[in-house]
This record gives C-alpha cells, structure tokens and sequence, in this order.
C-alpha cells in the first residue's frame, strides 16, 4: 500500500515545487507585461506581424522578465519575511532555497537574452536586459531602500514594454512606442501607492522609506489624485499627435474620468478600505487602454 502511494506523494511533491517556481516569476504581473509588448507589436507599421519573430520575442521578453521577477525575489527575501502579504513567498516558506532561485533566475536571464539576441534583434536583447537591471538591481536593491519616490523614479523600468514589443518588429526606437512607455510610466505611480496605502502598516515594519510611510497617507492619496489627472493628460498625447483615432479617445476619456473619480472619492474617504479596489482599478485601467489602442489602430486601418 505504501508503495503504490509512494508515486502520488512524489507527484504532488513536484507540483508543489513547479508551483512555488512559478510563484517566483510573478506570472500575472509577467502576462500584464506580455499584453502591453503584444500591443506595442500589433502598432507596428507593418502589413503582417511575422508569426516566428513575434513567438520568439514573446518568449524572450517573458523570459527576462520572469528572471527579474525571481531576482526581486532573492533579493527582497529579508523583507518578505516581515510582511503579511509576503511572508507566505516561496523564499520566505523555504520552500525553495536562494541557490537555486538564482540558478533559476539566471538561466531564465540567459534562455531570454539568446532568444532576443538570436532570433529577433540585438537591440530588443540589450533594452530588455536593461529594464532587468533597472527593476531588479536599480530599483530593488537601491532607489527602494533610499528615497520614498524609488516607484517614480524605478518606474521606468516597468514602463518599457511597448518599446520592447515595436523594437522586436521594427528594430528601432520610434516616437510612438515612447508615447506608450510614458503613458505606463505615468500610471505606475498611482497604481502602486494605492497597494502601499494599504499595506501601510507591512512597509512600516521594513523600514523602507515608501511614500505613505515617509509622509502619511494623506500626502500620499493627494499624490494618487494629480497622478491620475496626470495620467489623464498624458493618455491624450497619442491622439493629439494623430497617432490614434476617436475610438481610443473616447474609451481613453471614460476610463481615466472614471480612475481621477475613484481616486477623488478615496481622497476625500475617511478610511483607507477602498485603496484595494482601487489598486485592482488600476490593472484594469491599462488593460482596457491598451486594448482600446489596439482596437482603434486597425479600425483606423480599416
């Protein structure tokens, strides 16, 4: 009997182990970057994407970034343990150890590098490799522990993807995808002060200095509300220059009113309930942006 339950303990054993490996890469922040890459590819000025090209970037770009998702890992482990939302990490569980989360991380770093570098170009290779460097070492290891606007300042890191996606296709760094990446770059402030809003109390233990720890909660749902009316602005830049069409403005209108109104009513709230709803917002705010864009170019094309 124990011998025949021997292989389903080893089975689930391993899914468990493939799990806590996946947990590492953060595949839902990872899929929201893949849809902003696959919409900076779609943009491109081109009659057809090519299929093989447009696979292998996918792959590479999700690759490099999975490894700078296990690299924060590694190098946040001592935080996560203090933090209720993050003591439950692979890392911090031990369930896998820091070895092999770095030979994890950097075969992941070396699958993608050579799928870019190989088979798509160079150029989307090295900007790749460097949003890595930027979120993983830059904005982790420093701007995070020494200035409570690290999340503006790292943003950039996270705001590549689009250019990431034109670059796979076209080879090269055009205004449009700029545009894009200055839009995500906008966004990410709101987005993550609202989910620092809420784990206040979880940052307060770590002794980084983010923004609702360095100068309160106010301050920082005052910062949430210009953010958005910023972000509002910004959005309007693709079709002021002609870059996209009416469908993108309306939809582009109705979602950032609807974001500047439920960062309104979380300004003027006594309480911080809603900063969860509103983080959640937020990740549906870019898709539903993104998507629009998508949409409006081949309406446009049409």
């Amino acid at each position: 009997m124990s011998r025949l339950s021997m292989p389903m303990k080893s089975y689930d054993a391993y899914v468990e182990l493939a799990c806590a490996y996946l947990e590492l890469t953060k595949p839902k922040v990872v899929l929201l970057m893949l849809l902003t890459v696959l919409v900076g590819m779609y943009l491109t000025p081109v009659e057809s994407l090519p299929i093989l090209q447009t696979v292998l970037g996918l792959l590479g770009i999700a690759a490099l970034s999975a490894s700078g998702a296990v690299f924060n890992h590694i190098l946040d482990e001592h935080i996560d343990r203090k933090m209720i939302r993050t003591h439950q990490r692979p890392l911090p569980q031990q369930k896998i150890s820091t070895y092999q989360a770095i030979g994890f991380a950097s075969g992941l770093l070396c699958i993608g590098f050579l799928c870019l570098y190989r088979w798509v170009n160079p150029l989307t290779a090295w900007l790749t490799l460097a949003s890595l460097v930027g979120y993983a070492f830059i904005y982790t290891l420093y701007l995070k522990r020494a200035t409570s606007q690290n999340i503006v300042i790292g943003g950039l890191a996270g705001a590549m993807p689009p250019l990431l996606g034109w670059t796979s296709i076209m080879n090269q760094v055009d205004p449009f995808p700029l545009l894009l990446v200055m839009i995500i770059f906008t966004w990410t402030p709101p987005h993550f002060w609202a989910l620092a809003i809420d784990r206040e109390k979880d940052y307060a233990k770590t002794g980084l200095p983010m923004l609702p720890v360095a100068y309160g909660i106010e301050l920082t749902k005052l910062f949430i509300l210009l953010y958005t009316i910023l972000l509002m602005l910004v959005c309007l830049l693709p079709y002021l220059m002609n870059l996209s069409g009416l469908l993108y403005l309306v939809v582009s209108t109705w979602v950032n009113g609807l974001f500047i109104y439920k960062a309104w009513l979380f300004y003027r709230a006594e309480d911080q309930r809603q900063a969860m709803p509103l983080f959640k917002f937020s990740i549906v705010h870019l898709m539903v942006l993104f998507v629009a864009l998508l949409v409006d170019h081949y309406g446009m094309a049409l």
